[in-house]
């Protein structure tokens, strides 16, 4: 697989990466809430769920766990898989800045 040709093809579709940019930014909420983490700007959700998504996804690929094509179920699933990276991700972050 060449990552550039990969890349390349996700910029010549930007539906794709504003699906990106919603998703993220609902997860990256999500997950806030869910931790009970205090506010944080809009910036600061959406690269934590697309942060987080990316940790979901290696997760899900070491567990050898595919995911839906397309459609509102892939949606819904990468949502899904992106806040529980997200919250993953909340909870390492709060592990190494916690003082003994």
């Amino acid at each position: 697989m060449d990552i550039g040709s990969t890349i390349s093809g996700i910029l010549a579709s930007p539906f794709i990466c504003l699906g990106w940019i919603i998703v993220g930014a609902i997860a990256g909420g999500l997950a806030r809430q869910l931790v009970g983490e205090k506010d944080r700007p809009f910036i600061n959700d959406l690269i934590l769920g697309l942060i987080g998504a990316v940790v979901g996804g290696f997760i899900l690929n070491l567990l050898g766990i595919g995911r839906p094509d397309g459609g509102i179920t892939a949606v819904i699933i990468n949502l899904v898989v992106a806040t529980i990276g997200a919250v993953i991700l909340i909870a390492i972050g709060r592990m190494l800045t916690r003082r003994p």
